[in-house]
């Protein structure tokens, strides 16, 4: 074969795979489309489909009274894509009218472009909600218009460590941003999108829109005027003292739900990169003390429950110290033989030491667990610790004598205004709470506090309310005479214990003091349990001379918030009635006491009178009512029903008729002898609870 017929054969070749080729080809798409068609057109339409998310609005957080503590506020941000359709050829006019809305430099505008890191998306800046209506009548095809939420925190530092507050991202990062974090956030929407061969995309106008589900609103049970009175009061009180912090917590003893919480220092949620991290701290359940003598209460429960003393059985203290297994305990003055009701009232060390000698260690470590020492209390805040208990085969020959004093033992404050509500609800111990409600957007309740079983009974009874009767006096006292008279109240008597104790650094003592006073008030008939703690004041050590005060000024300022509460008064002729109109609780008062006193004949003009009180609870300088019965009434025919009265409103009607009466519990009265309508007695009992 000559070469001619080498290269026509080896052309004859080349056209027959050339003319095979197509029909490989053919072959393999009808393989594919028969194989892999189904699996590719779902791919290619996923390909052509997008979707943009819609963001949920965070739930809001109101106060007790409906006040917005803690809202969204729109943001919204223009954006361009630089490789839309028709934007490149008005893109320079468009970057200098925003430009020239916002006063910012079309050159930094158009840098931004230049340096974008994704080709067909660019950030550009904030606008104002005005700006954002002004944009959008431009029309510029490629301009993007995103709205975001911003949270806002209304009052800035106040609540701030029960409040918390979020990342940039819009998620809780502390208080109860973090902890109902998952209720706050809601869920967001989706829209559908279409996308071109070119990338570009458009709304599918026929696909589902999912809208988004906004967060729930939480409702709580701090007052924003209380809150405010606290922690004015808790700065003060540092101030004055020259400590280096502090924190206060007040709680209704009858429910467990917290009325305000405060430390100091604090921070604004709205900036909370603009403090050290150390202030966001919420120190009321996350720092851990030696309580000193307000434990006084743990090993006075037990004593007295147990039979171990009486409130009036002499206890002899000396000269004022004490020598125990190598260790001397002192009094801050030497009492002599006193009687254990003094013990608690000049908060003397030796003596509640020699009334804790003869317990069994068991004993007394039962009754600081029962209190809720050692364990978290379960507030709904994140970050509680649960303090240090210890456990009684780690004792040492001292802790039994050194705790009845609260040393050896670490506490919260949260756990200590938690023991005292015991003592002023008669023995219970309750689980502290800080949200009430939650509600969705339309305000209809999800879930509230009172109608929630494990909110409504205590966690257990701590000790007897007859124990409650026998301690309460003395604590009464502590403050009319013994070592916290300066928190003692001229409207109301107050029920409560000081403590100061040495702060220990690197395990020894040395570091300074925390001072302490914990109470309730009106002891009578208790509506409010607060401890203020102070971190080494200079002014004193003492919880008496620095804390107490705080309590009392707070106090004070509270009455008018509080609902229903009576307050002794002078006489009319020192206290002119206000005018009307009269709060509702008013009126409901002066109807009561018209019903008790309708059939008594006019008081002799010479009679003294006692005057009653009502502050309305709305306002913090409230208008007054007086309503007044003479102290020397005629006793109606048949006793009244007063079931269902204060203890004081029942006590100033005996008194105003000349009843003698003895009182069994304090709260409001359950039961009362003579019954009611039955022919009155010259001694009435009443029993409270």
């Amino acid at each position: 074969m000559n070469t001619r017929d080498q290269i026509v054969g080896r052309m004859y070749i080349a056209l027959m795979l050339l003319a095979v080729l197509p029909l490989m080809i053919g072959g393999q798409l009808l393989w594919i489309q028969f194989k892999d068609g189904d699996a590719l057109r779902e791919s290619g339409h996923r390909q052509a489909r997008s979707q943009v998310v819609l963001s949920a609005k965070r739930g809001d957080i109101v106060d007790a009274r409906g006040r917005a503590l803690v809202v969204n506020t729109p943001r919204y941000e223009v954006a361009v894509d630089p490789t839309f359709p028709g934007l490149e050829s008005e893109l320079d006019s468009f970057l200098v009218r925003l430009a020239t809305l916002t006063g910012t430099s079309a050159h930094i505008l158009n840098r931004r472009i230049d340096e974008r890191a994704s080709p067909q998306y660019v950030r550009l800046l904030e606008l104002t909600p005005d700006q954002r209506a002004e944009v959008e009548l431009w029309d510029v095809p490629g301009v993007i218009m995103e709205e975001r939420f911003r949270r806002r925190y209304n009052y800035g530092r106040t609540a701030g460590h029960v409040l918390g507050h979020v990342d940039i991202d819009g998620v809780g990062r502390a208080g109860l941003e973090l902890t109902f974090d998952k209720y706050l956030q809601g869920i967001p929407g989706r829209r559908p999108l279409l996308r071109d061969r070119l990338g570009y995309r458009r709304v599918d106008v026929e696909a589902l829109v999912i809208p988004p589900k906004d967060g729930q609103t939480l409702v709580l049970t701090i007052d924003l005027i209380r809150q405010t009175i606290l922690e004015e009061e808790l700065v003060k009180g540092i101030r004055d003292a020259r400590a280096k912090r502090g924190s206060a917590i007040a709680v209704d003893p009858h429910t467990g739900a917290i009325l305000a919480m405060a430390n100091v220092p604090s921070f604004d949620p709205n900036r909370p990169q603009d403090t050290p991290a150390d202030a966001w701290r919420n120190s009321a359940i996350t720092d851990r003390l030696e309580p000193g003598s307000s434990f006084k209460l743990v090993g006075a429960t037990a004593a007295v429950e147990l039979g171990v003393t009486r409130m009036d059985r002499i206890i002899d203290t000396g000269n004022g110290t004490l020598r125990l297994y190598g260790r001397t305990m002192r009094d801050t003055n030497p009492y002599g033989e006193i009687p254990f009701h003094d013990v608690i009232v000049r908060s003397s060390n030796i003596g509640m030491a020699k009334t804790a000698q003869q317990m069994q260690p068991g004993d007394l470590y039962r009754y600081a667990r029962n209190y809720g020492f050692g364990q978290k209390t379960w507030i709904d805040l994140p970050g509680e610790i649960t303090g240090f208990l210890k456990k009684t085969n780690l004792w040492s020959a001292t802790t039994l004598t050194s705790m009845s004093i609260g040393y050896e033992v670490d506490v919260t404050p949260l756990q200590l205004v938690m023991a005292y509500a015991a003592l002023a609800n008669g023995g219970l111990l309750y689980q502290p709470y800080v949200v009430a409600e939650r509600r969705d957007v339309t305000g209809n309740v999800l879930w509230a506090a009172a109608r929630d079983p494990a909110r409504q009974d205590s966690v257990r009874r701590v000790f007897d309310a007859e124990t409650a009767r026998k301690l309460l006096p003395a604590f009464i006292d502590v403050v009319e005479r013994g070592t916290a008279r300066r928190a003692k109240m001229e409207q109301f008597p107050v029920a409560g214990k000081t403590g100061t104790s040495r702060k220990v650094v690197s395990g020894r003592y040395g570091g300074g003091y925390r001072s302490t006073f914990v109470g309730f008030f009106p002891a009578d008939d208790p509506r409010v349990a607060m401890v203020v703690v102070l971190d080494e004041p200079r002014t004193s050590i003492y919880g008496g001379a620095v804390s107490a005060p705080i309590f009392r000024r707070v106090a004070e300022r509270w009455i008018g918030t509080l609902e229903d509460l009576v307050l002794p008064v002078p006489p009319p002729d020192i206290v002119p009635p206000a005018a009307d109109p009269r709060p509702s609780v008013q009126v409901w008062a002066e109807e009561r006491w018209a019903e008790l006193t309708e059939s008594l004949e006019p008081a002799p003009t010479n009679a003294r009178p006692h005057t009653l009180l009502l502050r309305e609870s709305l306002r913090v300088e409230p208008q007054v009512r007086a309503i007044r019965a003479t102290s020397r009434l005629a006793a109606p025919d048949s006793m009244p029903d007063l079931t269902g009265l204060s203890a004081r409103t029942a006590q100033y009607w005996l008194t105003a008729h000349g009843f003698s009466f003895s009182m069994e519990g304090h709260g409001r009265v359950t039961e009362q002898h003579p019954a009611p309508g039955a022919p009155h007695e010259s001694q009435v009992t009443l029993r409270l609870q």
